[in-house]
Protein backbone atom coordinates (compact mmCIF):
# COMPACT_ATOMS: atom_id res chain seq x y z
CA UNK A 1 0.00 0.00 0.00
CA UNK A 2 1.42 3.33 -0.98
CA UNK A 3 2.11 6.12 1.46
CA UNK A 4 -0.69 8.20 -0.05
CA UNK A 5 -3.25 5.45 0.51
CA UNK A 6 -2.12 4.96 4.12
CA UNK A 7 -2.54 8.65 4.84
CA UNK A 8 -5.95 8.60 3.20
CA UNK A 9 -6.96 5.55 5.25
CA UNK A 10 -5.76 7.22 8.48
CA UNK A 11 -7.71 10.36 7.59
CA UNK A 12 -10.86 8.32 6.97
CA UNK A 13 -10.46 6.40 10.23
CA UNK A 14 -9.84 9.62 12.09
CA UNK A 15 -13.02 11.09 10.65
CA UNK A 16 -15.26 8.02 10.99
CA UNK A 17 -13.65 6.34 14.00
CA UNK A 18 -16.07 7.82 16.55
CA UNK A 19 -19.07 6.67 14.53
CA UNK A 20 -17.56 3.21 14.09
CA UNK A 21 -17.06 2.91 17.86
CA UNK A 22 -20.67 3.87 18.57
CA UNK A 23 -21.93 1.52 15.84
CA UNK A 24 -19.87 -1.36 17.24
CA UNK A 25 -21.45 -0.89 20.66
CA UNK A 26 -24.88 -0.72 19.04
CA UNK A 27 -24.30 -3.92 17.08
CA UNK A 28 -23.29 -5.67 20.31
CA UNK A 29 -26.48 -4.38 21.89
CA UNK A 30 -28.62 -5.63 19.02
CA UNK A 31 -26.93 -9.04 19.21
CA UNK A 32 -27.73 -9.23 22.93
CA UNK A 33 -31.36 -8.28 22.25
CA UNK A 34 -31.67 -10.87 19.47
CA UNK A 35 -30.22 -13.59 21.72
CA UNK A 36 -33.03 -12.99 24.28
CA UNK A 37 -30.94 -10.85 26.62
CA UNK A 38 -33.05 -7.76 25.97
CA UNK A 39 -32.17 -5.96 29.20
CA UNK A 40 -28.40 -6.15 28.62
CA UNK A 41 -28.85 -5.23 24.97
CA UNK A 42 -30.98 -2.22 25.84
CA UNK A 43 -28.40 -1.02 28.34
CA UNK A 44 -25.71 -1.38 25.67
CA UNK A 45 -27.81 0.62 23.20
CA UNK A 46 -28.33 3.36 25.78
CA UNK A 47 -24.62 3.23 26.60
CA UNK A 48 -23.80 3.71 22.92
CA UNK A 49 -25.81 6.93 22.97
CA UNK A 50 -23.95 8.10 26.07
CA UNK A 51 -20.63 7.31 24.36
CA UNK A 52 -21.82 9.35 21.36
CA UNK A 53 -22.64 12.26 23.68
CA UNK A 54 -19.22 12.04 25.33
CA UNK A 55 -17.43 11.95 21.99
CA UNK A 56 -19.52 14.89 20.77
CA UNK A 57 -18.38 16.90 23.79
CA UNK A 58 -14.70 15.94 23.59
CA UNK A 59 -13.90 15.90 19.87
CA UNK A 60 -13.70 18.95 17.61
CA UNK A 61 -16.18 19.33 14.76
CA UNK A 62 -13.65 18.32 12.10
CA UNK A 63 -13.05 14.93 13.81
CA UNK A 64 -16.55 13.98 14.94
CA UNK A 65 -17.77 12.96 11.49
CA UNK A 66 -21.34 11.78 11.13
CA UNK A 67 -22.11 11.99 14.85
CA UNK A 68 -22.54 15.74 14.35
CA UNK A 69 -26.14 16.15 13.25
CA UNK A 70 -27.19 19.46 14.76
CA UNK A 71 -25.39 21.95 16.94
CA UNK A 72 -23.11 20.53 19.63
CA UNK A 73 -25.49 21.46 22.47
CA UNK A 74 -28.55 19.89 20.84
CA UNK A 75 -26.64 16.73 19.91
CA UNK A 76 -25.34 16.27 23.45
CA UNK A 77 -28.77 16.85 24.99
CA UNK A 78 -30.46 14.42 22.61
CA UNK A 79 -27.83 11.69 22.88
CA UNK A 80 -27.70 11.98 26.66
CA UNK A 81 -31.47 12.18 27.12
CA UNK A 82 -32.30 9.23 24.90
CA UNK A 83 -29.43 7.18 26.35
CA UNK A 84 -30.50 7.78 29.95
CA UNK A 85 -34.16 7.06 29.18
CA UNK A 86 -33.26 3.83 27.43
CA UNK A 87 -31.05 2.67 30.30
CA UNK A 88 -33.65 3.68 32.91
CA UNK A 89 -36.39 1.76 31.12
CA UNK A 90 -34.22 -1.32 30.72
CA UNK A 91 -33.28 -1.32 34.39
CA UNK A 92 -36.74 -0.61 35.80
CA UNK A 93 -38.86 -3.06 33.80
CA UNK A 94 -39.44 -5.83 36.31
CA UNK A 95 -41.27 -8.45 34.29
CA UNK A 96 -38.97 -11.38 33.52
CA UNK A 97 -39.85 -11.72 29.83
CA UNK A 98 -41.34 -9.44 27.22
CA UNK A 99 -43.68 -12.07 25.83
CA UNK A 100 -47.46 -11.90 26.34
CA UNK A 101 -48.81 -13.93 29.30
Amino acid sequence: MSLFRRRDLRAQLSMHGPLLLVMLIMVLGFVRVLTAHWREGSVLLGGALLVAATLRILLPDDRIGLLAIRSRVIDVWCYTGFGLVMIALAVTITRATLTAP
